[in-house]
């Protein structure tokens, strides 16, 4: 189908975008239920309902906004991303998956095209995770993950506010039920790559066939704090020692065993964090994510048998509690196969690939055929304000992402 889509128009939205929540280094802090994400919500429905969208908003403030189709009966086709960033988030993480979603139904509203099945445009929300833990809550929500209650009952990790009043003061307390997303028919989301594979290798797409299986743990360590001056180190029971070491050996277990597996410490916190004092206790989010789910499991049960030992050397006590864990994701082969096509038929360079990387759409996963699309991003750099694509890797993702959109929704078979 030849749209007129207009890679200018979302180019340009892409930069309005970047506007709210704009950073002196040239990035985004725009956290998920705060006024900013508030304001980037404004935006998105104005856009929408400028081409007739029906939006509907959901009990946990997930936007759904929704061009009809011929047969307004048939299972809709959903296709989204995200619009709220790390604190030190780039201009295309989440909003390139919207905004070219947008763009497709603005090209089919322009040539007047219906489609059979109706499309939906979805901005999930809270995907990056970093104000209200876990990541990808709002369609983990949705998608009975995790309980609607849970989720709205979540505390903020830099105010403590709780996620249900956040959402009810930016003024995006919708009413309508999370779970009405889980009967779609189908789940695209374009997302730029946040690795270094495509553009390095000379791939203009990547399509995404799986995900990593991940399982991130809050780990304490309790120890006994003591005078730094006073207490010689023999008889210290420093936890930051110990915690420090824990790591080190994470990741040496890491290399022996999955060299292709990813470990990451997301925070650390020392307790009293004074000067002059042996910390007592130490806090660290540990996470290690592999493509297979046995590897994955070993990797954890070894690292808790190493924690184990070094906390018993050095007298201290420790806790490891996952708080955050998916198995492997695999996407729906027709749809990928899809994506393929549309690819070829538009002279794009593609390989398959895997997603170290959590997205909504592995949630979505779970109830319906779901498939992502990725394109490079330069030195394969994210969650960093020099995030930055080319224009003409936003064209491509935009044009392959429509035909299977559209080919989707014309589908006389679910997927």
């Amino acid at each position: 189908m030849n749209l007129p889509l207009s890679p200018d128009r979302l180019w340009d939205r892409l930069m309005a975008m970047a506007r709210i929540g704009a950073t002196p280094e040239g990035g985004n802090n725009r956290p998920a239920l705060s006024a900013l994400d508030g304001e980037a919500r404004a935006l998105l429905a104005r856009w929408g309902g400028e081409i007739g969208l029906t939006l509907s908003v959901d009990r946990l403030g997930n936007m759904a906004l929704r061009r009809e189709g011929r047969d307004p009966a048939r299972p809709p086709v959903l296709v989204g991303s995200h619009l709220d960033t790390q604190p030190s988030g780039g201009k295309f993480d989440g909003p390139y998956g919207v905004l070219a979603g947008l763009e497709i139904l603005h090209a089919l509203h322009e040539s007047g095209t219906v489609t059979e099945a109706p499309i939906v445009l979805v901005n999930w929300t809270s995907e990056e995770g970093c104000r209200f833990s876990p990541s990808m809550i709002g369609a983990a929500g949705a998608m009975g993950v995790l309980p609607e209650n849970e989720v709205l009952d979540r505390r903020a990790l830099d105010d403590g506010e709780r996620y249900g009043n956040a959402l009810a003061a930016t003024g995006w307390a919708g009413s309508a039920d999370p779970a009405g997303l889980r009967t779609a028919a189908a789940y695209f989301e374009a997302h730029i790559e946040q690795g270094p594979v495509l553009e390095a290798e000379g791939f203009d797409l990547g399509i995404v066939t799986g995900g990593f299986a991940t399982e991130r743990a809050l780990v304490t360590v309790t120890g006994e704090t003591s005078h730094a001056g006073t207490t010689p180190m023999e008889m210290r029971r420093d936890a930051v020692l110990a915690a420090a070491e824990m790591i080190s050996a994470g990741e040496r277990i890491l290399y022996d065993r999955a060299p292709d597996g990813r470990m990451t410490i997301c925070r650390f916190m020392a307790d009293p964090g004074a000067d002059g004092v042996v910390p007592g206790g130490a806090r660290f989010a540990f996470e290690y994510r592999h493509p297979e789910n046995a590897t994955l499991a070993a990797l954890l049960a070894e690292a808790d048998a190493a924690f184990a030992g070094i906390a018993a050397r050095r007298r201290v006590v420790v806790r490891r509690e996952p708080y955050w864990s998916f198995p492997r994701v695999g996407f729906d082969a027709a749809l990928a196969a899809r994506l393929r096509e549309a690819a070829t038929r538009h002279g794009a360079r593609h390989r398959d690939m895997l997603s170290g990387a959590g997205h909504d759409a592995y949630h979505a996963a779970a109830c319906m055929p779901a498939v992502m699309l990725f394109i490079p991003c330069h030195g394969g750099i994210s969650h960093h304000p020099s995030e930055s694509i080319s224009r003409a890797w936003a064209d491509i993702g935009l044009r392959v992402l429509a035909d299977a959109v559209v080919a989707t929704a014309n589908s006389k078979d679910r997927v």
